[in-house]
């Protein structure tokens, strides 16, 4: 291997910035850290680097152990997000920087500098200053630079951000280009989903100095362990559901959705099903539906972005299908959809048009779930309800919304104290799938999984 890390921690002020993070990467493998601001996607790369010290664990660079070695002596090249150019050199003496300090012989600089130029594709811009270069064209150097005195493995701290969107995507692809050329082992960091699925072989995806997920692009996006890396992948629909013998099970229609795995076990049990927008079809009827049929809804919203359009559909009452991930915080339910050119050609909609809802495919996390149901039989029972203590704190504590909904319970309830003389019923939720005044869905219980909960189980009432 490459790279290793063994339960590597690392604290500031007493609080892990990254905390017990281990993982390999193989010899000429592209890997990305992905996670947002904050994660400590970049603190850990600067302790692969040398930058930064780790209070805890073990650092291997192709098995040697570099835990205590000094940037220098591990053999890395490092590129910032900032180019971090000198500012008086050229671009022959930046690139030729390195080899200098190493006492590298004049002729054999010059060799090295033009191979580097010819690779990032500046050849006869040596004696240009930083000023005289584009944004993307001093990265191109930048990286020139990181790559002079060949080192075993290439780090990238967001070497994109700064850049415009074409500008990025040809830089993209430059190192992509680079990097398979050389056969260099290189680690990304970054928090654009798009850029990582672009160049990477294989994902790691970070929350609050966790490492919560790791796999191919294609594996993390179409089957995620967690509501963290289901949400932060891209746009996804979290509705809650019914794990049956067959399949699964979402709201009271007994409708039955094919999963992309094996069932999690032949018990019925409560579980979350991730269903990805494009994933998600629209219809004038039901009978029209190519997909299995989910429910009826309003469009809210229409947006073009290009090659695709985007829409908001909030479900129609009366449907039995419990609140999708993108409520926005009353007791309406919407759901996410991305249409192709194609699509909007053969059936288009307008907002406020009624459309028949279907899905094509769900995926179920594997993370179990907890979650309670209050019931309320009638409107002014329903807001008392909402807004008890309990409920609320309840609520926040898990970091959900409860949409309230009118319907008596169909299991035995007991009788709380208070004004309003109404009945709660608290419960683990089974096969009913009932609504409720009052909903709520806790996270799972592993470490990992309450790394990602700020946003996975707020996620479930957004």
């Amino acid at each position: 291997m490459s790279i290793t890390l063994d339960q590597v921690t690392k604290r500031y002020q007493g609080v892990p910035v990254v905390n017990d993070v281990s993982l390999e990467i193989g010899d000429g493998e592209f890997f990305v850290l992905l996670g947002p601001s904050g994660s400590g996607k970049s603190t850990l790369l600067r302790a692969v680097a040398g930058l930064s010290g780790v209070d805890h664990g073990r650092i291997s660079l192709h098995g040697r152990d570099v835990t205590h070695l000094s940037a220098r002596e591990r053999g890395v090249g490092l590129v910032f997000q900032n180019y971090a150019l000198f500012r008086h050199m050229t671009v022959a003496e930046n690139i030729e920087f390195a080899l200098r300090v190493r006492h590298v012989r004049a002729a054999e600089r010059r060799r090295r500098r033009q191979e580097l130029l010819r690779l990032v594709a500046l050849e006869g811009m040596d004696e240009r200053l930083p000023a005289q270069l584009s944004g993307g064209q001093q990265q191109r150097v930048a990286v020139a630079r990181a790559l002079a005195h060949k080192p075993e493995v290439l780090l990238l701290d967001e070497p994109f951000g700064a850049l415009d969107a074409k500008i990025r995507e040809e830089l993209r692809r430059t190192i992509r280009q680079v990097q398979r050329e050389l056969g260099i082992t290189t680690v990304l960091v970054t928090h654009d989903q798009e850029e990582a699925f672009a160049l990477a072989d294989r994902i790691g995806v970070m929350n609050l100095g966790r490492l919560l997920e790791m796999g191919r692009p294609h594996e993390l996006y179409t089957r995620p362990a967690t509501r963290f890396v289901a949400t932060f992948l891209g746009a996804a629909n979290l509705i809650l559901a019914l794990q049956t013998k067959e399949g699964i099970r979402l709201g009271d229609t007994s409708v039955i959705l094919p999963t992309a795995g094996p069932p999690h076990g032949a018990r019925e049990h409560e579980v979350v099903a991730v269903v990805r927008p494009e994933e998600v079809e629209v219809a004038p009827a039901r009978e029209t539906l190519t997909s299995a049929y989910l429910a009826r809804g309003v469009v809210e919203e229409v947006m073009f972005t290009g090659a695709l359009e985007r829409m908001r559909i909030r479900l129609e009452d009366g449907a039995e299908v419990a609140p999708f991930a993108y409520s926005n915080g009353d007791a309406s339910a919407y759901l996410e959809v991305t249409r192709t050119q194609h699509e909007q050609r053969a059936y288009q909609v307008a907002p406020g048009q009624s459309v028949a809802i279907g899905v094509r495919r769900v995926h179920v996390l594997p993370t179990p779930l907890s979650s309670f149901t209050a019931c309320a039989t009638s409107e002014t029972l329903t807001d008392a309800l909402s807004r008890q203590t309990l409920l609320v704190e309840l609520a926040s504590r898990i970091r959900a919304v409860h949409p309230r909904r009118v319907r008596a319970c169909a299991r035995r309830q007991r009788r709380l104290r208070g004004d309003y003389g109404d009945r709660l019923a608290t419960r683990r939720r089974a096969s009913s799938g009932m609504a409720a005044a009052a909903r709520s869905r806790a996270g799972p219980g592993s470490a990992r999984e309450r790394a990602g909960a700020p946003t996975g189980a707020h996620s479930l009432g957004r």
